[in-house]
Order: C-alpha cells, then structure tokens, then sequence
C-alpha cells in the first residue's frame, strides 16, 4: 500500500517514514565541482539558472583578478571556514522549549555555508551581486565578513546552551 501524502506545497508525494533519496547533482562544466554547482543552484532565483551560473562564474573571475589564486582554492577554503561544526535545534520537554546543541552533518554544514554566503553577499549594498559575492569569497577564505560572524553566532548560540545537551536523542 503506497502512501500518497502531498509534501507542503502540493507537489510529489512525500513518504511519512523512511528516507527520501538524494539526488546525484553533476558536477559544473567549468571547474568540474559537484560543490560549485551545489551553489550556483542555491543561488537561482525564479528559475533563472543561466543568470546564477554567469554571477557564480563572474564573481570566480574578479576571486581570480583580485587574489591572483586559484579561484577554486579561495571558493572551497571560504566554504570550509563559514562550515559551523554544531547547530541548535528546538527540543519541547515538559512544557519548555530548550535550544539543545546537536553536531552538524558534513553535508547539512555545507549547505548553511552556502546560504549564508548568498544572504550575506544580496544583502550587501552598491555593487552587483556578482562584486559582492566575490567580496564575501575573499573575505570568507580570510576568516572574516558577514558569512563567519553568523557561523561563530551559531557556535556562542550552542555553547551557551551546552547545559541542555542532555536532551539530544
């Protein structure tokens, strides 16, 4: 008997238990990284992949100009630096709701870096997001700018909170 629950937004159906499998993703025809395409699909906006993939591209070019490295190099050191190790999730325990500190999976760390690195760069003011997330990129692999300040928020959250580690199951 086949479950046919519809997920939030109408679309295929979701099972209730079980794992949903993961998608392999290509990797991206320019610098083969399954990584880099990773991020140029979070960074799509209405559909608009072709004009991601041109920031992402773009905004590897002026890493390249800027740093005279590897623009690959600087992409990939930025996302290991803005990886949080830990994170907070809510637990409910007799009525309370405890931020208790969970280990982030590899994969899971990843794709908060990633999202933070695109909030931080459209959030940034002046200049074209293809500047901006270059800007973010070179800071990122430095081990500064807006996408490490919430990675370390991340971390002072969970080791606050480290005294309701006992709750994690």
């Amino acid at each position: 008997m086949e479950l046919n629950v519809k997920n939030q937004k109408g679309g295929k159906p979701v099972p209730r238990c079980g794992k949903v499998v993961k998608k392999d993703i290509p990797p991206d025809p320019v610098y083969d990284s399954v990584v880099l395409q990773k991020f140029i699909n979070k960074l799509v906006l209405k559909g608009k992949k072709s004009k991601a993939e041109t920031i992402v591209y773009r905004a590897l070019e002026l890493v390249k100009e800027k740093t005279k490295q590897e623009p690959m190099e600087v992409f990939n050191k930025a996302i290991d630096n803005i990886t949080p190790l830990v994170d907070v999730k809510a637990r409910r325990v007799g009525g309370a709701t405890y931020q208790v500190p969970v280990e982030v999976s590899r994969v899971r760390g990843q794709a908060l870096a990633m999202s933070w690195i695109r909030e931080v760069s459209r959030n940034r003011k002046g200049k074209s997001m293809a500047d901006n997330l270059a800007a973010e990129l070179i800071e990122a692999s430095k081990g500064e700018g807006g996408a490490i300040r919430k990675k370390d928020d991340k971390h002072k959250t969970a080791e606050a909170n480290k005294a309701f580690a006992h709750f994690r199951w």
